[in-house]
């Protein structure tokens, strides 16, 4: 299993998780929420192990310097 899988894994049982704490309740704009919910603490880990580089962290996120301000 690579890091990729590993990743994925943790996003799939957490997603069951939420899923079944639903209930019977639907979801509404789910891929929305899980975007919104993962971007703010990537950012953060990554702008931490770059010490706080936003060049750094901007090219490991693969965006640019003035995206990654922007958030």
């Amino acid at each position: 299993m690579n890091k990729q899988d590993v990743f994925e894994e943790c996003v799939r049982i957490s997603l069951a998780r939420y899923m079944s704490d639903l209930g019977d309740s639907k979801p509404n704009d789910l891929l929305k929420m899980v975007i919104l919910c993962v971007e703010k603490p990537v950012i953060e880990v990554v702008l931490q192990k770059s010490n706080n580089n936003q060049s750094k962290a901007a090219k490991m996120l693969g965006i640019t310097r003035s995206t990654l301000r922007k958030n």
